[in-house]
């Protein structure tokens, strides 16, 4: 195969790809929460227990997160939706008015009360892939918040709701 499909052609194509959403959280060097919503979000290991968040160089938040020694990977649940808009927002205004969760892990990285499960990460990794940045985090503590199950997912460039399927 000699060329790339466009961008276009590009786009079209993984907006058929549900993606969970998911709010990433860190303390900036001078100790201000800072955050974005992200939808590039996978496990990566087991042993060690890693994941990976894809992080477009051209957020004003990218150098922040990706220098950070810690951060915490928020899953969304539908209840979220307006969470999600929020810190896809304006930068300065994405912890406005945002319960935060207090506890051993809010030290590390800014808490979201509001959310279906909380990831608090040390920087694995940092790789650079074309237009974004590969952040890798190895998972130290887990915080399932008791929510019914269900996630806030972006797909066919929309919010929609996941829910099991009951079993019969």
């Amino acid at each position: 195969m000699s060329r790339d499909i466009s961008a276009d052609q590009f786009r079209a194509a993984m907006a058929s790809l549900a993606a969970p959403v998911t709010v990433v959280t860190c303390y900036d060097s001078a100790g201000t929460p800072r955050g974005l919503t992200a939808s590039a979000v996978s496990s990566l290991s087991l042993d060690p227990p890693l994941l990976l968040v894809c992080l477009d160089r051209g957020s004003r938040t990218h150098d922040v997160l990706t220098s950070a020694e810690t951060f915490t990977l928020h899953l969304l649940s539908p209840e979220n939706e307006e969470l999600a808009k929020k810190f896809a927002g304006p930068t300065d205004q994405r912890f406005g008015n945002v319960p935060l969760a207090s506890g051993p892990s809010s030290r590390h990285a800014p808490q979201l009360a509001d959310c279906a499960l909380r990831l608090t990460c040390a920087r694995h990794d940092v790789i650079e892939a074309g237009d974004h940045t590969i952040l890798v985090g190895r998972v130290a503590a887990s915080d399932c918040l008791g929510r019914p199950a269900g996630g806030l997912v972006w797909h066919h460039r929309g919010f929609a709701h996941a829910r099991p399927v009951e079993v019969r």
